[in-house]
């Protein structure tokens, strides 16, 4: 999948992990944006972000432009390799992430049960759930 999109929905970063170097990003069911599923952004070997804590009007997950890759790259001072691992969060913010290709899973999932990026549990798993990466 080139871009992942999910409009309307709201997205808030749930974890990073330093010592691995993984960020999380989810949006749970709520009444308020009319969902019904649980979506997950994993992003693992981040070697630079700029977050916002919540984005309330949903994702689009992306590869850097030229364009915008020639700004990060001067105002971060990113190697020019970098171009290929730059992922946007916003369609016209300035959210981003240097990390490895991005995964998503979408499930029907309570608020309380464990994240779908659980490493610890077997997967696939035993319910039904749409998965992907951005490439």
């Amino acid at each position: 999948m080139p871009d992942f999109v999910r409009e309307g929905r709201l997205f808030r970063v749930v974890s990073f992990a330093a010592s691995h170097r993984q960020l999380l990003l989810r949006s749970d069911a709520t009444a308020v944006d009319g969902t019904d599923t649980r979506v997950e952004v994993y992003f693992g070997h981040v070697e630079l972000m700029l977050l916002k804590p919540i984005y309330e009007k949903g994702l689009h997950v992306r590869r850097a432009s030229e364009a915008e890759f020639a700004v990060l790259k001067e105002r971060h001072e990113l190697p020019a390799e970098d171009a290929a691992f730059t992922w946007m969060i916003e369609p016209d913010g300035d959210s981003f992430v240097v990390s490895g290709n991005p995964e998503w899973r979408e499930a029907d999932r309570k608020f309380e049960d464990p994240s779908l990026f659980d490493f610890g549990r077997p997967w696939p798993p035993d319910f039904p759930v749409e998965y992907g990466s951005v490439d």
